[in-house]
């Protein structure tokens, strides 16, 4: 399938690194659903480099005649699929992994919190340095991702946040980056008891509670998951294409996976908050 870019000087007075891929019903929007890590926040930036050897170590010790080298591929690949998702999903393809293997599996919550214990250090050391002041908030937030969010508000447009990491992190994370504030909706993320929240739950019930049509949500996201949704019910999907620190090339792909996930609009970060903003407000 070919996917074609509507040429933005049609739209845009400038040049601009915005990409309008599907004809939207502009001026609609009154509430938007925000993910956070990668969207937001760059205080896990670089978790891709924990979770795969990690879950290749875990591999290593099953039956199978695999080089480490061949169990990333294999990892690297679910991995990136699951990325959007709460991280629980990708222990419990880890999981089955393991049995497709010989390996007994433990409890996927398990590996989660092995996954936490390697991962929480290095997050632990960016939030004291932020909170001593060694680094800045903005160091860690997607380039003018507040300014975005300020400029949501200004149009009195609702915000959530909705993130695959676990609640307690995302409300604290959010409220250091200096954007917790901005979301009078509400904060969600995932729960200890993972059936009773995922995107797809937070976004029908925001359509339901406030009875919107489609182009009266705004959904924003760098994982496929959240755009999937979004495409769902007819909501506005805006792809963020942020450039990751880790180091197995997912970046490489990430553009193509939200356009297949059925991004109506592709942007690289922030930066162009304004020209965004009016063309999906038609202002």
């Amino acid at each position: 399938m070919i996917w074609m870019k509507m040429k933005t000087k049609n739209i845009f007075e400038n040049s601009t690194s915005i990409e309008i891929l599907n004809k939207i019903e502009r001026g609609k929007v009154r509430h938007a659903i925000l993910d956070f890590d990668g969207t937001i926040s760059l205080i896990r930036d670089g978790w891709q480099n924990v979770m795969v050897p990690m879950m290749i170590d875990v591999l290593m010790e099953t039956p199978t005649d695999e080089s480490r080298k061949q169990l990333e591929s294999t990892v690297v690949k679910f991995v990136d699929q699951l990325t959007g998702k709460q991280t629980i999903y990708q222990m419990i393809r880890l999981c089955e992994e393991i049995q497709k293997r010989g390996g007994t599996a433990k409890d996927p919550l398990d590996y989660k919190d092995m996954y936490n214990d390697r991962l929480l250090p290095i997050v632990n050391d960016r939030i004291t340095k932020l909170e001593n002041q060694e680094i800045k908030s903005n160091d860690l937030r997607v380039p003018m991702s507040l300014e975005f969010l300020q400029k949501l508000t200004a149009y009195d447009i609702k915000c959530y946040l909705a993130s695959g990491t676990d609640i307690e992190f995302v409300k604290h994370e959010a409220k250091l980056l200096g954007v917790a504030e901005y979301f009078d909706g509400e904060i969600f993320g995932a729960l200890r008891e993972f059936s009773k929240f995922s995107k797809e739950m937070v976004i029908k019930k925001i359509l339901a509670d406030f009875d919107l049509n489609g182009s009266e949500l705004l959904i924003v996201g760098d994982g496929y998951v959240e755009i999937q949704n979004a495409k769902s019910v007819n909501a506005i999907a805006v792809g963020v294409v942020t450039k990751e620190n880790n180091v197995y090339d997912m970046n490489a792909n990430k553009r193509q996976r939200l356009i297949r996930a059925g991004a109506d609009i592709i942007i690289p970060d922030f930066r162009e908050a304004d020209q965004l903003l009016s063309y999906l407000l038609d202002i």
